[in-house]
């Protein structure tokens, strides 16, 4: 699928590190110039440096995807720098677990803003121009917690499910105008922020950091945590021609933990 997506231009939210990094990184190889989003200034440039070695053209910007006003103002400054965005992969996301019993208000609420709420925002701001170019690709990276339950990450849980339900209503909403919309749903992955999960395990259990790990990897029937990469070429294909028929689903990349 080498350059699949050349003259395309994607834009990638929570791009800094982990899956956000391995998805602007793959949709590069792939020929699509990439728009970076986040909220830490050098961990873009990084990863615009990356970007620009695959021969592609970069630009990073610095936003809060849970700030209404931040977001309205991204379309424009993404167009004057790269041109109208082809293809949105709404990956900013963060986990939080607590017992529900000490889950306040303010807990719930800023999971669901930066989970849901940004995915909102971002698309709300980037669709309109899909639609009038007849052509789009809106790729929400949910988690398999978007389709099962699991203690203690109940806010987080509701967030994701939200994103799966949000994806399949808007997919039938553009199902005749060029735009497709579909989720990603992985399990554990090789990133910071299993990485925070291992230390919650740590400090609730006592356990040591490595048996934490083997924990969460167990999740997963083949025993392992995936890979961002793994993410990545997922997101590649739901971007290109060839994915033109897969509209509001959710695809699990968790090695077969959910049936749903």
């Amino acid at each position: 699928m080498a350059k699949e997506l050349e003259q395309r231009i994607a834009l990638v939210t929570g791009a800094s590190r982990g899956i956000g990094r391995a998805c602007a990184l793959a949709l590069a190889d792939a020929g699509a110039a990439v728009a970076l989003v986040g909220r830490a200034a050098n961990d873009l440039a990084d990863v615009e440096a990356s970007v620009a070695t695959r021969g592609v053209r970069a630009a990073s910007f610095v936003c809060d995807v849970t700030d209404p006003a931040t977001v309205a103002k991204l379309p424009a400054l993404v167009h004057a720098a790269l041109g109208p965005i082809d293809v949105l992969v709404n990956n900013a996301g963060a986990a939080e677990s607590r017992p529900f019993a000490k889950a306040d208000l303010e807990h719930w609420e800023r999971m669901l803003r930066v989970n849901l709420t940004s995915a909102f925002l971002v698309t709300r701001a980037f669709l309109p121009g899909m639609l009038e170019r007849g052509f789009g690709r809106v790729i929400q990276i949910a988690s398999v917690a978007g389709k099962v339950g699991a203690p203690y990450v109940a806010a987080y849980t509701a967030a994701k499910h939200g994103v799966v339900g949000f994806t399949k209503a808007l997919a039938l909403e553009v199902a005749k105008k060029g735009v497709t919309v579909n989720a990603v749903c992985p399990g554990y992955v090789d990133t910071s922020m299993t990485d925070a999960s291992v230390d919650n395990i740590v400090v609730r259990t006592g356990k040591s950091a490595d048996d934490a790990r083997s924990i969460l990897a167990r999740t997963n029937p083949q025993e392992r945590l995936i890979e961002p990469e793994e993410i990545a070429a997922t997101v590649v294909f739901l971007a290109s021609a060839a994915a033109r028929g897969i509209n509001g689903q959710s695809i699990n990349v968790c090695g077969g933990a959910t049936p749903l």
